[in-house]
Protein backbone atom coordinates (compact mmCIF):
# COMPACT_ATOMS: atom_id res chain seq x y z
CA UNK A 1 0.00 0.00 0.00
CA UNK A 2 1.27 3.48 -1.05
CA UNK A 3 1.58 5.86 1.26
CA UNK A 4 -1.48 8.97 2.06
CA UNK A 5 -1.77 10.49 -0.90
CA UNK A 6 0.98 8.73 -2.75
CA UNK A 7 1.29 6.95 -5.95
CA UNK A 8 3.44 4.54 -6.30
CA UNK A 9 5.46 6.37 -9.19
CA UNK A 10 6.43 8.73 -6.78
CA UNK A 11 8.39 6.53 -4.47
CA UNK A 12 11.58 7.85 -4.26
CA UNK A 13 14.53 6.30 -6.59
CA UNK A 14 18.04 5.89 -5.49
CA UNK A 15 21.01 4.66 -7.36
CA UNK A 16 23.70 2.04 -6.15
CA UNK A 17 27.44 2.37 -8.25
CA UNK A 18 28.68 -0.77 -9.41
CA UNK A 19 31.62 0.80 -11.04
CA UNK A 20 33.04 3.40 -12.44
CA UNK A 21 32.84 5.04 -15.93
CA UNK A 22 32.93 8.28 -17.53
CA UNK A 23 31.15 9.06 -20.67
CA UNK A 24 32.25 10.67 -24.02
CA UNK A 25 31.01 14.04 -24.83
CA UNK A 26 31.62 13.24 -28.98
CA UNK A 27 28.31 10.74 -28.81
CA UNK A 28 24.75 10.93 -27.71
CA UNK A 29 23.36 14.00 -26.39
CA UNK A 30 21.94 14.72 -22.90
CA UNK A 31 18.12 14.86 -23.36
CA UNK A 32 17.40 18.59 -22.71
CA UNK A 33 20.19 19.87 -25.57
CA UNK A 34 19.22 17.83 -28.37
CA UNK A 35 18.83 19.95 -31.02
CA UNK A 36 14.82 20.88 -31.52
CA UNK A 37 13.80 18.28 -34.39
CA UNK A 38 15.36 15.50 -32.35
CA UNK A 39 13.34 17.47 -28.92
CA UNK A 40 10.20 17.21 -30.22
CA UNK A 41 10.09 13.78 -32.11
CA UNK A 42 11.55 12.44 -29.12
CA UNK A 43 9.76 14.51 -26.72
CA UNK A 44 6.19 14.30 -24.31
CA UNK A 45 3.90 17.24 -23.63
CA UNK A 46 1.16 16.68 -20.75
CA UNK A 47 -2.02 18.39 -22.36
CA UNK A 48 -4.38 19.40 -20.06
CA UNK A 49 -7.25 17.51 -21.82
CA UNK A 50 -10.49 20.03 -22.10
CA UNK A 51 -14.08 18.39 -21.23
CA UNK A 52 -15.47 17.96 -24.78
CA UNK A 53 -12.86 16.01 -27.34
CA UNK A 54 -12.15 12.03 -26.85
CA UNK A 55 -8.31 11.53 -26.17
CA UNK A 56 -7.68 10.01 -29.54
CA UNK A 57 -8.80 14.19 -30.55
CA UNK A 58 -7.15 15.46 -28.53
CA UNK A 59 -3.30 13.25 -29.67
CA UNK A 60 -4.76 14.17 -33.20
CA UNK A 61 -4.57 17.62 -32.53
CA UNK A 62 -1.20 17.61 -30.85
CA UNK A 63 0.28 15.70 -33.73
CA UNK A 64 -1.09 18.04 -36.34
CA UNK A 65 -0.24 20.93 -34.04
CA UNK A 66 3.31 19.99 -34.28
CA UNK A 67 3.53 18.28 -37.50
CA UNK A 68 4.96 15.00 -36.23
CA UNK A 69 4.59 11.37 -37.39
CA UNK A 70 2.35 10.04 -34.55
CA UNK A 71 1.22 11.10 -31.49
CA UNK A 72 0.15 8.37 -28.48
CA UNK A 73 -1.52 9.68 -25.65
CA UNK A 74 -1.34 7.52 -21.92
CA UNK A 75 -4.49 6.59 -20.74
CA UNK A 76 -8.09 7.49 -21.64
CA UNK A 77 -10.13 9.86 -20.70
CA UNK A 78 -14.14 10.05 -21.34
CA UNK A 79 -15.23 13.10 -23.66
CA UNK A 80 -16.50 14.84 -19.95
CA UNK A 81 -13.58 14.25 -18.02
CA UNK A 82 -10.31 17.03 -17.85
CA UNK A 83 -7.00 17.12 -16.63
CA UNK A 84 -3.58 15.53 -17.54
CA UNK A 85 -3.32 13.54 -20.78
CA UNK A 86 0.23 12.99 -21.61
CA UNK A 87 0.53 12.95 -25.18
CA UNK A 88 4.11 11.21 -26.84
CA UNK A 89 5.20 12.11 -29.89
CA UNK A 90 6.94 10.88 -32.59
CA UNK A 91 9.78 8.30 -31.79
CA UNK A 92 8.66 8.91 -28.09
CA UNK A 93 5.66 6.75 -28.78
CA UNK A 94 7.25 3.74 -28.06
CA UNK A 95 7.35 4.59 -24.35
CA UNK A 96 3.78 4.94 -24.35
CA UNK A 97 3.06 0.83 -22.93
CA UNK A 98 4.94 1.86 -20.03
CA UNK A 99 3.18 5.27 -18.66
CA UNK A 100 -0.38 3.50 -19.53
CA UNK A 101 0.22 1.11 -16.83
CA UNK A 102 1.72 3.42 -14.51
CA UNK A 103 -1.02 4.53 -11.35
CA UNK A 104 -3.68 7.59 -11.76
CA UNK A 105 -4.72 9.74 -9.30
CA UNK A 106 -7.93 11.53 -9.73
CA UNK A 107 -10.17 14.35 -7.84
CA UNK A 108 -14.07 12.79 -8.45
CA UNK A 109 -17.36 14.43 -7.60
CA UNK A 110 -19.78 12.08 -6.40
CA UNK A 111 -23.48 12.65 -6.68
CA UNK A 112 -25.25 10.31 -3.43
CA UNK A 113 -29.21 9.67 -4.53
CA UNK A 114 -30.27 10.84 -1.14
CA UNK A 115 -28.01 12.84 2.08
CA UNK A 116 -26.20 10.59 4.29
CA UNK A 117 -24.89 11.27 7.41
CA UNK A 118 -21.27 12.42 7.20
CA UNK A 119 -19.26 10.34 9.13
CA UNK A 120 -20.89 7.20 7.33
CA UNK A 121 -20.13 8.48 4.43
CA UNK A 122 -16.81 8.57 5.33
CA UNK A 123 -16.31 5.39 6.97
CA UNK A 124 -17.71 3.53 3.74
CA UNK A 125 -15.06 5.54 1.35
CA UNK A 126 -11.88 4.44 3.48
CA UNK A 127 -13.23 1.00 3.09
CA UNK A 128 -12.42 1.27 -0.80
CA UNK A 129 -9.37 1.23 -0.42
CA UNK A 130 -6.54 -2.01 -1.16
CA UNK A 131 -7.48 -4.56 -3.65
CA UNK A 132 -11.46 -3.86 -5.12
CA UNK A 133 -13.31 -6.29 -7.59
CA UNK A 134 -14.66 -4.46 -10.94
CA UNK A 135 -16.55 -5.56 -13.60
CA UNK A 136 -15.95 -3.04 -16.34
CA UNK A 137 -18.99 -1.32 -17.58
CA UNK A 138 -20.54 -2.15 -20.99
CA UNK A 139 -19.16 0.86 -22.85
CA UNK A 140 -15.04 -0.24 -21.99
CA UNK A 141 -12.65 -0.92 -24.51
CA UNK A 142 -12.04 -4.22 -22.65
CA UNK A 143 -13.16 -7.63 -22.11
CA UNK A 144 -15.97 -7.58 -19.11
CA UNK A 145 -14.70 -9.92 -16.83
CA UNK A 146 -14.77 -9.28 -13.14
CA UNK A 147 -11.14 -7.63 -12.15
CA UNK A 148 -9.05 -6.59 -9.90
CA UNK A 149 -7.72 -3.18 -9.48
CA UNK A 150 -6.15 -1.12 -6.23
CA UNK A 151 -6.89 1.65 -4.72
CA UNK A 152 -4.06 3.35 -3.25
CA UNK A 153 -5.66 5.63 -1.29
CA UNK A 154 -9.25 7.18 -1.25
CA UNK A 155 -9.42 11.08 0.90
CA UNK A 156 -12.88 12.60 1.74
CA UNK A 157 -12.19 16.57 0.89
CA UNK A 158 -15.30 17.63 0.86
CA UNK A 159 -19.17 16.83 1.78
CA UNK A 160 -21.94 19.20 0.98
CA UNK A 161 -25.40 17.51 1.08
CA UNK A 162 -25.31 14.51 -1.53
CA UNK A 163 -22.36 15.64 -2.96
CA UNK A 164 -19.21 14.04 -2.28
CA UNK A 165 -15.90 15.59 -3.31
CA UNK A 166 -12.99 13.42 -2.93
CA UNK A 167 -9.30 12.27 -3.84
CA UNK A 168 -8.61 8.69 -5.30
CA UNK A 169 -5.03 7.25 -6.33
CA UNK A 170 -5.79 4.03 -8.00
CA UNK A 171 -3.61 1.19 -10.44
CA UNK A 172 -4.12 2.00 -13.81
CA UNK A 173 -7.53 0.04 -15.61
CA UNK A 174 -9.54 1.33 -12.55
CA UNK A 175 -12.81 2.62 -13.63
CA UNK A 176 -14.01 5.59 -11.79
CA UNK A 177 -17.51 5.62 -12.57
CA UNK A 178 -17.91 2.45 -11.20
CA UNK A 179 -16.49 3.24 -7.95
CA UNK A 180 -18.71 5.74 -7.47
CA UNK A 181 -21.42 3.44 -8.00
CA UNK A 182 -20.47 0.64 -5.76
CA UNK A 183 -19.90 3.24 -2.93
CA UNK A 184 -23.34 4.55 -3.56
CA UNK A 185 -24.46 0.63 -3.30
CA UNK A 186 -22.19 -0.02 -0.11
CA UNK A 187 -24.21 3.09 1.37
CA UNK A 188 -27.62 1.99 0.73
CA UNK A 189 -28.33 5.06 -1.32
CA UNK A 190 -26.94 4.78 -4.83
CA UNK A 191 -24.93 7.33 -6.13
CA UNK A 192 -23.10 8.22 -9.63
CA UNK A 193 -20.19 10.06 -11.14
CA UNK A 194 -21.44 14.17 -11.26
CA UNK A 195 -17.33 15.41 -12.57
CA UNK A 196 -14.04 13.76 -13.19
CA UNK A 197 -10.55 15.45 -13.03
CA UNK A 198 -7.21 13.30 -13.48
CA UNK A 199 -4.50 14.87 -11.55
CA UNK A 200 -1.75 12.38 -11.50
CA UNK A 201 -0.35 10.18 -14.08
CA UNK A 202 2.29 7.96 -13.29
CA UNK A 203 5.70 10.52 -12.84
CA UNK A 204 3.17 13.92 -14.18
CA UNK A 205 1.00 16.17 -12.39
CA UNK A 206 -0.67 19.18 -12.46
CA UNK A 207 2.81 21.26 -12.15
CA UNK A 208 3.40 20.23 -15.92
CA UNK A 209 0.20 20.86 -17.30
CA UNK A 210 -0.04 22.68 -20.66
CA UNK A 211 -3.16 23.89 -23.12
CA UNK A 212 -3.36 23.16 -26.56
CA UNK A 213 -3.07 26.79 -27.31
CA UNK A 214 0.09 26.82 -25.06
CA UNK A 215 1.56 24.42 -27.27
CA UNK A 216 0.07 26.25 -30.40
CA UNK A 217 1.44 29.38 -29.07
CA UNK A 218 5.00 27.95 -28.45
CA UNK A 219 5.23 26.15 -31.87
CA UNK A 220 4.28 28.96 -33.74
CA UNK A 221 7.36 31.26 -31.46
CA UNK A 222 9.58 29.08 -32.85
CA UNK A 223 8.69 28.60 -36.65
CA UNK A 224 7.96 32.60 -36.99
CA UNK A 225 10.63 33.90 -34.64
CA UNK A 226 13.09 30.78 -34.49
CA UNK A 227 12.58 31.21 -30.29
CA UNK A 228 12.94 27.83 -29.40
CA UNK A 229 12.62 28.78 -25.29
CA UNK A 230 8.78 28.18 -25.17
CA UNK A 231 8.44 24.96 -26.98
CA UNK A 232 11.04 23.13 -24.82
CA UNK A 233 9.35 24.50 -21.85
CA UNK A 234 6.16 22.96 -22.75
CA UNK A 235 8.06 19.71 -24.12
CA UNK A 236 9.54 17.71 -21.65
CA UNK A 237 12.03 14.85 -22.96
CA UNK A 238 10.37 11.24 -23.46
CA UNK A 239 12.84 10.52 -20.07
CA UNK A 240 10.29 12.18 -18.18
CA UNK A 241 7.46 9.47 -18.79
CA UNK A 242 9.48 6.50 -17.89
CA UNK A 243 11.05 8.38 -14.79
CA UNK A 244 8.68 6.36 -12.48
CA UNK A 245 10.32 3.24 -13.54
CA UNK A 246 13.66 1.52 -11.99
CA UNK A 247 16.93 2.82 -13.80
CA UNK A 248 20.45 0.90 -14.97
CA UNK A 249 22.74 3.06 -16.40
CA UNK A 250 25.05 1.93 -19.22
CA UNK A 251 28.83 2.62 -19.62
CA UNK A 252 29.45 3.67 -23.12
CA UNK A 253 30.89 0.98 -24.97
CA UNK A 254 27.55 -1.22 -23.83
CA UNK A 255 25.12 1.15 -25.37
CA UNK A 256 25.23 0.01 -29.03
CA UNK A 257 25.18 -3.44 -28.60
CA UNK A 258 22.21 -2.61 -26.83
CA UNK A 259 20.24 -0.56 -29.51
CA UNK A 260 21.30 -3.59 -32.15
CA UNK A 261 19.38 -6.10 -30.20
CA UNK A 262 21.36 -7.66 -28.10
CA UNK A 263 20.57 -8.62 -23.95
CA UNK A 264 22.48 -5.98 -21.26
CA UNK A 265 25.48 -8.13 -20.28
CA UNK A 266 26.45 -7.74 -15.90
CA UNK A 267 29.87 -5.95 -17.62
CA UNK A 268 28.15 -2.94 -19.29
CA UNK A 269 26.39 -1.63 -16.13
CA UNK A 270 27.82 1.36 -14.22
CA UNK A 271 25.05 1.90 -11.80
CA UNK A 272 21.27 0.22 -10.80
CA UNK A 273 18.37 1.17 -8.79
CA UNK A 274 18.70 -0.21 -5.34
CA UNK A 275 15.61 -1.92 -5.08
CA UNK A 276 15.10 -3.08 -8.73
CA UNK A 277 13.35 -6.80 -8.85
CA UNK A 278 13.72 -9.46 -10.96
CA UNK A 279 11.23 -9.60 -14.06
CA UNK A 280 10.33 -6.00 -14.03
CA UNK A 281 10.03 -3.21 -16.11
CA UNK A 282 12.91 -1.12 -15.87
CA UNK A 283 14.71 1.94 -17.88
CA UNK A 284 18.04 1.61 -19.39
CA UNK A 285 19.87 4.82 -19.55
CA UNK A 286 23.14 6.48 -21.03
CA UNK A 287 25.37 7.83 -18.27
CA UNK A 288 24.17 11.58 -20.14
CA UNK A 289 20.29 10.35 -19.01
CA UNK A 290 19.58 9.58 -22.66
CA UNK A 291 16.80 6.29 -22.42
CA UNK A 292 17.95 3.86 -24.19
CA UNK A 293 15.08 0.88 -24.08
CA UNK A 294 12.66 -0.68 -21.79
CA UNK A 295 13.76 -3.67 -20.59
CA UNK A 296 13.00 -6.78 -18.41
CA UNK A 297 15.00 -7.34 -15.37
CA UNK A 298 16.84 -10.95 -15.17
CA UNK A 299 18.58 -10.09 -12.05
CA UNK A 300 17.82 -8.22 -8.57
CA UNK A 301 19.42 -5.38 -7.38
CA UNK A 302 21.27 -7.97 -5.17
CA UNK A 303 22.25 -10.60 -7.61
CA UNK A 304 23.44 -7.76 -10.29
CA UNK A 305 25.57 -6.41 -7.62
CA UNK A 306 27.58 -9.83 -6.75
CA UNK A 307 27.56 -10.75 -10.40
CA UNK A 308 30.53 -10.27 -12.50
CA UNK A 309 29.39 -11.86 -15.93
CA UNK A 310 25.48 -12.73 -17.14
CA UNK A 311 22.72 -11.47 -18.53
CA UNK A 312 21.51 -8.54 -16.40
CA UNK A 313 18.46 -7.49 -18.86
CA UNK A 314 16.19 -8.14 -21.75
CA UNK A 315 15.10 -5.39 -23.80
CA UNK A 316 11.25 -5.02 -24.78
CA UNK A 317 11.37 -2.06 -26.49
CA UNK A 318 14.35 -0.18 -28.24
CA UNK A 319 13.90 2.80 -27.93
CA UNK A 320 17.84 4.99 -29.27
CA UNK A 321 19.18 4.43 -32.59
CA UNK A 322 22.07 1.92 -33.14
CA UNK A 323 24.75 4.24 -34.36
CA UNK A 324 24.43 6.92 -32.18
CA UNK A 325 26.93 5.17 -29.94
CA UNK A 326 30.45 3.58 -31.22
CA UNK A 327 30.28 -0.33 -31.35
CA UNK A 328 31.96 -1.29 -28.08
CA UNK A 329 31.94 -5.74 -29.09
CA UNK A 330 32.00 -7.59 -31.78
CA UNK A 331 30.36 -10.65 -33.12
CA UNK A 332 32.46 -12.91 -31.19
CA UNK A 333 32.07 -11.77 -28.20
Amino acid sequence: MSPAGKLPSEAERTLVRKSGAWTNPSYGSYPEKRPILEYIEKGVVNIDKPKGPTSHEVAAWVKAILGVSTAGHAGSLDPKVTGLLPALLGKATKAVPALRLSGKEYVCLLKLHKEMPQKLVRKVCEEFTGPIYQMPPIKSAVKRVIRIRTIYYLEVLEIEGSFVLFRVGCEAGTYIRKLCHDIGLALGCGGHMQELRRTKAGPFTEETLVTLQDLKDAYVLWKEEGDESEIRRVIMPMETAVSHLPKIILRDSAVDAVCSGAALAVPGITSLDVNLKKGELTALFTLKGELIALAKAEMSTEELLKASTGLAATSVRIMMEAGTYPKGWNKKE
